[in-house]
């Protein structure tokens, strides 16, 4: 008696998904908007309007990263300036930044790094090679590498 599979064919993988690493400085971000410390919250709330964008690194003027802003630490300020009767615009972004930062490797896997993000709540990791500023990886950028695989195979050779 022959014994019959009701598995259908299965579709061979591809040689180069294999090979793809998925990194996350394959999907980082490389043109970033950056601030600088000196810089004014009003004028940090208008790049993020203008951009679009809820925040960005802040950087000295070696490319070293100092600290994180966002939208949340502009909305502290106003708040704060509009309770204590004071002008909004002498705050600086280094009175406000957030000065420790988290930062991720750029060869980690990108999937990986998307458990660092549901782990940390941050929107957003700066990428850093020999002590600069290089990219940064946010939570669309995994969303973005999830979808080019196409969810065919979710594990990778690098790790």
């Amino acid at each position: 008696m022959a014994i019959k599979s009701f598995q259908g064919a299965r579709k061979p993988q591809q040689k180069a998904m294999e090979q793809l690493p998925f990194r996350v400085c394959d999907f980082m971000s490389r043109d970033l908007i950056t601030f600088r410390t000196d810089q004014k919250i009003v004028e940090v709330v208008e790049i993020l309007i203008k951009h679009n964008i809820s925040g960005g690194p802040v950087v000295n003027e070696n490319n070293e990263l100092v600290g994180i802003i966002s939208e949340g630490d502009c909305l502290k300020q106003i708040s704060e300036s509009r309770y204590y009767n004071m002008p909004i615009d002498n705050d600086t972004v280094e009175q406000r930044m957030m000065k420790n930062v988290d930062t991720l490797d750029g060869n980690m896997n990108v999937f990986d790094a998307a458990n660092v993000f549901l782990e940390s709540k941050h929107r957003r990791f700066p990428i850093l090679e020999d002590g600069k500023l290089v990219g940064q990886i946010s939570q669309r950028d995994v969303l973005k590498a999830a979808l080019e695989m196409k969810g065919q195979n979710w594990n990778s050779t690098v790790k």
